[in-house]
């Protein structure tokens, strides 16, 4: 889900105030409990004080982030972008360190329902877990491929700043130059992380020179064709002068203040980072190196891997889960190629999958007819789970789903798809945003899987329904755990097999395959990269011997993990303890197990800790045990 810009940027660096969990397989935030005993009245009263205290709170440190109120679809702070230097961190870790503490004072744990011990729980974690990221506030990339903040920018005016009359296309002019300061800010951070010898491999600030490059280029900037910004801001300005919103003086006024800022806010930022990139870049690493080998860098990697899955799973347990995990899916795989009627070994089943691209079976055109075919079946594929998901989900989304393409400033050859959340109150749809420069980094195979797992019933469902639920407290809409998110995604792809028409083409369940195996391999290859000292060259091959992955996207892939240690683990280990929590119910239930209820469960809290959650489901099984 993308948040705040400070927490969209600021979480690169390993440090946020608004989301992530601290490690552990249990809370270990919770007072020690007492021998009290409460009435259902007090219980049902120091929860909802709690609830409305937590309001309060939410709208303090949402007041940290005009970005995020945005993305709220707030109106609020339009003018404005988040502060992104080391001292506003430093004020916002001490108002979440006060916070917390005033939390513990004024309200007793055992005196709440469970579901407010689940949020107290979370917020104390919240901060348990940004304190273990602020030790490696130098640790992390400011600047690489993956996420790619230089490009939040473009994609934050041209996409989510909303423009309906003069004072928004205002503010879009104000955030033109206040996004060149926060550019400036991390400008600064990320001169101070390679004076401590930390900085991303060189083909991330080759990635970042070249994109960087591309939003200043064209007018008004120099001669050429509009640049993407530029031709943003005029059709903005031309559809309030087309609506009577403006006059023609009002247009012009706009006009020419957009391009002032462009020119003397926005470009010469943008040259800044570029003239620093190409600067550093003589001393990055020609081989890239994971974390590891850097300063600090096993402790950071530690973190990250506890930050990210939520759990206390060691480097070395998470790699022989991959292993396990490949090895179950190539024989799953072995099955699918036997009945297709393929005679080679797999791994040349793969080499046929992925080298012949000129069979239609396998991939589409690389033509705007063949991006469109990407979008339309894409499109169909959610479609008909719309009408399956009433059998699974008593809990459904109000936002509608879109499938876009990225736009042609961030978009890159290979890169993974993703989701962007819409409104809480679904009057801006999510949009599962499709990577189609080149086509030939597409294949059919992927298209069913892929859609499932960033539309329906994956990120689009779960993102949803959190931001719109209303029976708990709002900062819970919006907290984030990418083992939770993530590992909600990949058991949705499997989810889906249980759904009529789906996979019913062999070659998509290779695909769906492919995907899980893909995931599987993240275990081993991220661990192999940050902790066993892998090459890039090493993980890649690996990637090509159990998957049928372009040689693009496997680079691709393994340089994400390379810029985002730890990330990449999440998938499968948030998905392999849902399915455990779902086994486990199952067996407990017998015929009694509710598969609506379950998944309500699951998402009608939103996001937590994966211990958090496994206490929650056992308390929904205990419930329905007792009738």
């Amino acid at each position: 889900m993308t948040k705040s810009l400070n927490t969209f940027l600021i979480g690169l660096l390993a440090t946020t105030a608004l989301v992530a969990c601290n490690p552990g397989t249990k809370s270990t935030t919770e007072p020690a409990p007492v021998e009290t005993s409460y009435t259902e009245a007090d219980i049902a009263e120091e929860t909802k004080q709690l609830n409305a205290w937590f309001e309060e709170q939410f709208e303090t440190e949402l007041a940290f982030s005009p970005i995020q109120q945005t993305f709220l679809g707030r109106k609020t702070n339009l003018d404005k972008i988040d502060d992104l230097s080391i001292a506003a961190e430093d004020e916002q870790m001490a108002w979440k360190r006060a916070s917390v503490a005033e939390m513990k004072k004024k309200f007793d744990y055992d005196k709440l329902s469970d579901d407010g011990k689940v949020s107290w729980d979370i917020w104390v974690q919240q901060l348990d877990s940004a304190e273990a990221a602020l030790k490696f506030r130098t640790n992390g990339y400011v600047f690489d491929q993956m996420r790619a903040v230089h490009t939040f920018g473009p994609q934050l005016l041209i996409a989510v700043h909303p423009v309906e009359d003069a004072a928004g296309m205002d503010a879009y002019v104000s955030r033109i130059s206040g996004f060149a300061r926060a550019l400036d800010q991390l400008l600064e951070r990320s001169k101070e992380n390679a004076a401590t010898g930390v900085r991303p491999p060189k083909f991330a600030f080759e990635s970042v020179i070249d994109s960087a490059g591309k939003i200043i280029t064209g007018a008004p900037f120099d001669d050429g064709e509009d640049s993407a910004i530029w031709a943003d801001a005029q059709s903005k300005i031309k559809t309030l002068l087309d609506a009577e919103k403006i006059d023609q003086e009002k247009a012009d006024a706009l006009t020419a203040a957009a391009k002032t800022a462009l020119i003397n806010d926005w470009k010469p930022a943008y040259e800044r980072l570029i003239a620093w990139q190409k600067e550093d870049i003589v001393n990055a690493d020609e081989v890239a190196k994971g974390v590891g080998a850097l300063p600090n860098g096993e402790a950071y990697y530690n973190e990250r891997l506890a930050n990210q899955t939520t759990t206390d799973l060691t480097a070395d347990e998470i790699h022989k889960i991959g292993l396990e995990e490949v090895a179950r899916l190539r024989s799953e795989m072995i099955a699918i190629k036997d009945q297709v009627g393929f005679e080679g070994e797999l791994v040349e089943f793969f080499a046929e999958l992925r080298d012949n691209k000129d069979n239609e079976l396998y991939y589409f055109p690389n033509t705007d007819e063949g991006r469109q075919a990407y979008i339309d079946e894409a499109t169909a594929a959610i479609d008909n789970l719309k009408s399956e998901l009433p059998k699974f989900f008593g809990i459904l989304p109000k936002a509608d789903l879109e499938v876009k393409r990225v736009e042609a400033f961030r978009e890159q050859n290979g890169a993974a798809q993703h989701y962007r959340g819409g409104t809480p109150d679904g009057s801006r749809p999510g949009v599962y945003y499709a990577h189609l420069s080149d086509m030939k980094a597409m294949p059919k195979r992927e298209l069913e899987v892929i859609a499932y797992h960033e539309g329906l019933p994956g990120h689009h469902m779960q993102i949803s329904i959190q931001q719109e639920l209303e029976s708990v407290p709002t900062f819970r809409t919006q907290a984030g755990f990418t083992a939770y998110s993530e590992g909600w995604g990949l058991y949705s792809e499997w989810l889906a097999t249980e759904m009529d028409g789906t996979y019913d083409d062999p070659y998509s369940e290779f695909g769906r395959l492919g995907s899980e195996i893909w995931r599987a391999i993240r275990l081993v290859v991220d661990t192999g990269l940050h902790s066993k000292g892998w090459t890039e060259d090493q993980a890649v091959e690996y990637f090509q011997q159990n998957s049928a992955i372009t040689d693009a996207q496997a680079r691709s892939e393994v340089r994400r993990y390379l810029v985002i240690p730890g990330q990449a683990t999440s998938y499968k280990i948030g998905m392999l303890k849902i399915q455990e929590l779902r086994r486990d119910a199952e067996a407990e239930l017998g015929d009694n197990f509710d598969i609506r209820g379950f998944h309500d469960v699951i998402l009608g809290g939103g996001a937590m800790p994966l211990s958090v959650l496994e206490r929650r489901v056992d308390q929904w099984v205990e419930s329905v045990k007792a009738g």
